[in-house]
């Protein structure tokens, strides 16, 4: 069946989420790329011990929560450089191949959305400044479900929205997590691995792997 919509995971894979530590990290100093990767792997980690123990507190909350511990064990930072972190988290900068890859698709007929563990505030910001607002048809956050992914509410939220079976639904990720859940659902799912991180849930394995979201355009999907 064709692709009618496709779907992003937003952090990773539309917004880069080193991009607030790489903006400051002068003022952080030699610390900076481990508390960035401490914050991101903490703020994951959370996600799914809230999850699992029935205990949701929103991303944002989850996201300054992460930010502390990574600052702890990395010599901490003053309460001005943490409030300029967490506003440059609020604005991501979006990876270079975003916007094109949006545009061709939406040239194609295709409708687009994202689907992410983000607040709908956080989102609406995150997308306003990266210029993605009229690029989208839907932003979709789990917020109103109180879990996060992979739990497979998350991903009915897609077709609960658009009315479209999952076989009709190209989901993309540069979480490999995130793609074993949404294929558990039976989306047809790409990770995008920006990073060429070797394969794992080889049981819940993608359609296809990239390099970029300019590498979907070449899919026969």
């Amino acid at each position: 069946m064709p692709i009618r919509l496709y779907v992003f995971d937003a952090y990773g894979t539309l917004f880069d989420v080193h991009s607030a530590v790489a903006r400051h990290a002068g003022e952080i100093g030699p610390e900076a790329a481990r508390l960035s990767d401490m914050w991101r792997t903490k703020q994951l980690e959370y996600t799914w011990v809230r999850s699992l123990s029935g205990r949701y507190r929103d991303f944002e909350a989850l996201t300054q929560e992460a930010l502390d511990y990574a600052a702890a064990r990395c010599g901490g930072l003053s309460p001005a450089l943490r409030a300029s972190l967490l506003a440059a988290y609020a604005e991501l900068d979006a990876y270079p191949d975003a916007v094109p890859t949006l545009d061709v698709l939406r040239a194609a007929g295709a409708k687009t959305a994202i689907l992410s563990n983000g607040t709908p505030a956080m989102l609406a910001r995150a997308v306003a400044s990266a210029g993605l607002a009229d690029r989208l048809d839907a932003v979709l956050s789990v917020h109103p479900l109180r879990i996060y992914k992979t739990a497979p509410a998350a991903y009915e939220l897609i077709e609960a929205r658009f009315g479209l079976p999952p076989a009709e639904v190209c989901f993309l990720s540069s979480n490999r997590w995130d793609i074993a859940g949404a294929s558990a659902f039976g989306l047809r799912c790409v990770w995008v691995n920006r990073l060429g991180l070797p394969d794992e849930y080889d049981e819940l394995a993608p359609a296809a792997a990239v390099g970029s979201l300019e590498g979907l355009l070449a899919l026969e999907l």
